[in-house]
């Protein structure tokens, strides 16, 4: 009786590992083109442009998201490094977002961006007094596609050289 029990358990254990099993996966990258994604974040290249030779100008922010990637953390160290060779410019962090999302909602999350960044910069003792924010909520995509790729490369914050 005590077998047939233990055996039982032990086919209902099994059972449900292997339910479980096949219903876990594993978020991959996508690409389209030249385009990629981790999650829903944007990593690819194809819309960088450069602030300086080697210095990327934007980084690119989950959904609903100001929190910096990693990726994005680099860029802005590159961007620091070279706002600390050239004292003499300043910088304007354009906040952006996807086409979701009330007007109102995406000026405030894309000023939220921008200031996650400025913030960043500004832990790299570059001068808030040398850097503006400015948001354009989802006024000017990068790209007008309505996907999740297009959505991801919208989600940005831009540095702009002021003068």
């Amino acid at each position: 009786m005590n077998l047939s029990k233990i055996l039982k358990n032990a086919f209902l254990i099994i059972l449900a590992s292997l339910v479980l099993t096949a219903c876990a996966t594993k978020k991959t990258s996508t690409s389209s083109m030249s385009g990629q994604m981790q999650g829903d974040t944007y990593t690819g290249t194809d819309t960088i442009k450069e602030l300086a030779k080697g210095v990327p100008d934007r980084v690119f922010f989950a959904t609903n998201e100001t929190v910096l990637t990693t990726a994005s953390r680099e860029t802005l160290r590159k961007q620091a490094t070279w706002l600390r060779k050239n004292s003499d410019i300043n910088v304007i962090l354009e906040g952006h977002a996807d086409e979701r999302g009330t007007r109102e909602y995406n000026l405030a999350l894309g000023e939220r961006r921008a200031n996650s960044a400025k913030d960043y910069l500004m832990t790299y003792g570059i001068s808030s007094d040398r850097i503006s924010v400015l948001s354009y909520g989802k006024e000017r995509p990068v790209d007008s596609g309505s996907s999740p790729l297009a959505w991801s490369k919208n989600r940005r914050s831009v540095t702009v050289k002021a003068n």
